[in-house]
C-alpha cells in the first residue's frame, strides 16, 4: 500500500525506491509548455500574469514532489494519465529527488522575487529560464541535469539512470553518428540559415478579420 509521505516505489527486485520516468518526462513536457508560453508573454508582451501562474504552479508541483509524495503531483498526476498504457521504465528515485529539491529551490526564490518582493528583473527571468532549459533536456532527450549533479554530490552514485547511462559500457550499432550523417545535417542546417534572409524578405501573408470572413460568408 503506498504511504501518503513517501518518495518512490519500493520494488523487490530494485535495491533504491524507483519513479517512472515515462511519467517523470510527460510531467517535464507538461511544466515547460506552461513556462515556455508564460515566460514569452512576459518577455515580449511585458504581461507577468501567466507568469506568476507558472510560477506558482512550479512551486506546489515541486513542494508536493519533494515534501510529500510525487505520485500527488498535479503534473505528474497528468502525465501518468498520457503515459499510463505505456509499459514504465524504472528509475533511480534518490537522483530524483535530488534534483526535484534543487528545483525547489528555484522556484521558492522566484515566488519571493515575484510574490513577495514584486520584482521582475533579470535575476528572476534568468532562473526561469533555466528551468526551462532544465526541463526540455528532461523531456526531450530524456537527461536530468541535476541528477548528473547527483554523481557530484554524493559518494553513493545514482542507480538505474534513464536509458541505462549509469550502467551502460558499449553504445549500440543503432546510436552511432557517422560522419556522413554529420555532414548532412550540417548542410541541412546552412542551406536553412542561408534562406533565412530571402524568407524575411517575403511579403507577409494576409490574416482576414472576423469581420472580413463575415462579409465573405454574405
Amino acid at each position: 500500500m503506498t504511504k501518503v509521505f513517501q518518495f518512490g516505489e519500493t520494488m523487490p527486485e530494485y535495491a533504491v525506491p524507483v519513479l517512472n520516468e515515462r511519467e517523470v518526462r510527460a510531467g517535464a513536457g507538461i511544466l515547460f509548455f506552461a513556462a515556455m508560453i508564460g515566460f514569452f508573454q512576459a518577455f515580449q508582451l511585458g504581461d507577468f500574469t501567466l507568469m506568476r501562474l507558472v510560477v506558482l504552479a512550479f512551486f506546489v508541483d515541486f513542494s508536493i514532489r519533494v515534501l510529500i509524495n510525487p505520485r500527488y503531483a498535479p503534473s505528474l498526476v497528468l502525465g501518468r494519465l498520457m503515459v499510463g498504457n505505456q509499459e514504465p521504465e524504472y528509475v533511480g528515485a534518490p537522483q530524483k529527488r535530488f534534483a526535484w529539491t534543487l528545483g525547489l529551490v528555484m522556484a521558492t526564490t522566484v515566488m519571493i522575487l515575484v510574490y513577495g518582493l514584486n520584482m521582475a528583473g533579470p535575476v528572476g527571468l534568468s532562473i526561469c529560464l533555466a528551468c526551462i532549459v532544465l526541463m526540455f533536456f528532461e523531456t526531450a532527450f530524456g537527461i536530468c541535469i541535476g541528477c548528473k549533479l547527483y554523481n557530484l554530490a554524493f559518494k553513493e552514485k545514482a542507480q538505474l539512470c534513464p536509458g541505462g547511462v549509469c550502467s551502460l559500457t558499449t553504445r549500440a550499432p543503432i546510436t552511432e553518428v557517422k560522419r556522413s550523417h554529420l555532414v548532412v545535417a550540417a548542410l541541412i542546417i546552412a542551406a536553412l540559415l542561408a534562406a533565412a534572409p530571402f524568407v524575411a524578405q517575403l511579403e507577409q501573408p494576409q490574416r482576414s478579420t472576423g469581420a472580413a470572413a463575415v462579409s465573405v460568408t454574405e
